[in-house]
């Protein structure tokens, strides 16, 4: 709702690792990395898999990597938690779609070609039903938003 959102942060929303979280979904699509007090320097990607602890998030930190990137979410409202949530970029020759809402966190997929990659991507991505929607509905918005998200970067 509008209330939370306006308490939102974006170091809140990644340190959360939220299944529903846009801004994890996004971040995870680019060249990004987290600095840990105890932890260190690592990529996002691992430190959404990792079990929550006592550690302190100090800063994220982009990388300046040239990308395209496309975001897409499916809500049955526009201020609602998304039923699916897809980031797609092109970086270095390889695409990554970062799924999120699946209802898990958010996870990466990668592959070199543009043909066959939003299928790849939903044979590949598990989901859960939940009462936004069932896993097959989600399998299939994987699929069509990670083809939208092909055909607005160019690759298909």
């Amino acid at each position: 709702g509008v209330q939370f959102r306006n308490m939102a942060t974006v170091g809140g929303s990644i340190w959360g690792r939220f299944g529903f979280s846009d801004v994890l979904t996004v971040f995870q699509a680019l060249d990004t990395y987290v600095e840990l007090y105890k932890g260190g320097v690592i990529p996002l990607e691992q430190f959404a898999k990792m079990k929550k602890d006592r550690d302190i998030l100090v800063r994220l930190i982009v990388r300046k990597t040239p990308c395209k990137v496309v975001y897409s979410a499916m809500r049955i409202q526009r201020t609602d938690f998304p039923v699916i949530a897809c980031a797609v970029s092109r970086m270095n020759g390889q695409y990554r779609a970062s799924i999120g809402a699946r209802p898990g966190r958010a996870m990466v997929l990668r592959g070199e070609q543009a043909e066959g990659f939003a299928d790849f991507a939903a044979a590949h991505a598990p989901t859960e039903g939940n009462l936004r929607g069932s896993a097959a509905y989600r399998t299939h918005l994987i699929r069509v938003l990670v083809e939208r998200s092909m055909t607005k970067l160019g690759g298909m």
